[in-house]
């Protein structure tokens, strides 16, 4: 009866007793809202696992979304204040004032203003000069892929092969031989539903995209240049119609492309790990030189950023998890084996070992790297605009009704500087 008595006042004190400082204690749990290009997700989780493993006070959720709820569901999430701790966004200046500044939890700021400068800047508000928010862990470039194989069996000549620069122009008309000459189930040339994909070649156009005062401007000849060659490519058969006639919102063409319906795809450099793995060999599909207008060759640069979010109740934890993804030996594995070209300095110097025994994607990679320090400073100067999304989206959506009958050519391009202005106006009051 007395032991019994010592045994129920032992247990009662140690109930009462506050926990020690080195009791163990429940993991933060921050959570990750991702898309796939192709395999990242699976990189990312891989890494993490080691990341969770020397530090177990962290767990992360890697909650992987389709592309379109980045656009769309993202930024209602963030808005509503119930968005995730970290983000992989490509509205990288659009979505800006819901990221966190990470520069006082830093151990390091200067490791990030020498190896990513250029690319901080996009991530900033106007007047921001200071601020760190986040990763650019894919650097991208806007450019056009064929298909050889077709071009081969149709017995049209590839025009890159003989000429350094190739006009929009002779592009159009080489890819609408190759459908031509294989029949119903083959079209020449499709673009991704996105203005961002337009912007390139309206630029090679002449397209200027900013008045003298720095407002964004689409009524120029440079840009109806584009628009007018777009259109038409879609009334004559040269372009795959149902992409850009497709429900609202992005339509991406690389199913089409890998099921070797197109001799043409106007696209980018991420779709390089998706082709390896969708196309392999079963043709031969590869990447040409800008394709050029009269004011010059250029494709736009662009890329997803991993971004801390100010709402986070966790930001010290936060950091310590976007500081290990931008170590350099992490970087550089989480490059070669998504295949994507590395926007920090450190990696880009010391060189990528792409995990890939596919010539094609190999020499892909090297067109694509080749080719970044030809893009026009237009393009470098629009993508790092804060509100490009309303200009692309604004554009997109305008075009598509041309194509689809519902507007004049005229008529969309004043009702897309009218929504340009009206929305920016928006913001402004």
């Amino acid at each position: 009866m007395k032991f019994r008595m010592v045994l129920l006042l032992i247990l009662a004190a140690a109930l009462l007793m506050p926990a020690t400082p080195g009791a163990a204690q429940e993991p933060v749990e921050l959570r990750i809202t991702w898309y796939d290009d192709g395999n990242e997700s699976v990189v990312l989780r891989d890494l993490l696992d080691r990341f969770e493993a020397e530090n177990p006070d962290i767990r992360i959720v890697i909650d992987v979304v389709p592309y379109t709820a980045i656009l769309e569901n993202l930024p209602l999430q963030l808005e509503a204040g119930e968005g995730p701790d970290i983000a992989r966004v490509t509205d990288l200046g659009g979505l800006a004032r819901y990221y966190l500044d990470m520069r006082p939890y830093l151990s390091d700021p200067d490791y990030w203003e020498e190896n990513l400068g250029p690319y901080l800047t996009w991530l900033r508000l106007p007047g921001d000069t200071e601020g760190i928010y986040g990763l650019q862990n894919q650097l991208t470039v806007t450019g056009m892929y064929i298909n050889r194989t077709l071009f081969e069996q149709a017995g049209v000549d590839v025009p890159s092969d003989t000429q350094e620069q190739v006009s929009w122009e002779t592009w159009g008309e080489a890819c609408k031989a190759v459908a031509d000459a294989l029949g119903p189930d083959v079209f020449g040339f499709a673009m991704d539903r996105s203005g961002h994909r337009f912007a390139g070649p309206a630029i090679s156009m002449g397209a200027q995209y900013f008045d003298e005062n720095g407002h964004p401007m689409v009524t120029d000849e440079g840009y109806r240049a584009m628009a007018e060659l777009f259109v038409r490519w879609h009334q004559d058969g040269t372009a795959l119609v149902d992409v850009w006639a497709a429900t609202p919102g992005y339509v991406g063409a690389n199913e089409d492309f890998a099921n070797g319906r197109l001799a043409c795809y106007m696209s980018g450099s991420w779709q390089v790990q998706q082709f390896t793995s969708t196309i392999g060999d079963a043709f031969d599909w590869e990447v040409v030189p800008f394709p050029c207008g009269p004011a010059g060759c250029t494709g736009l640069p662009g890329g997803a950023a991993v971004v801390a979010i100010k709402d986070t109740e966790h930001p010290e934890e936060v950091v310590r998890v976007m500081e290990y993804l931008a170590q350099e030996d992490v970087l550089r594995e989480f490059h070669a084996r998504t295949l994507f070209i590395p926007a920090h300095a450190g990696v880009a110097t010391s060189g990528v070992p792409f995990e890939t025994d596919l010539d094609l994607a190999r020499a892909a990679l090297e067109q694509w790297s080749s080719m970044v320090p030809q893009i026009m400073p237009l393009a470098v100067r629009l993508q790092g605009y804060p509100y490009n999304r309303i200009v692309f989206d604004a554009s997109r959506d305008r075009l598509a009704q041309v194509i689809v009958g519902e507007l004049t050519l005229d008529e969309a391009i004043q009702r897309t500087q009218e929504d340009i202005d009206q929305r920016l106006a928006e913001l402004e009051g």
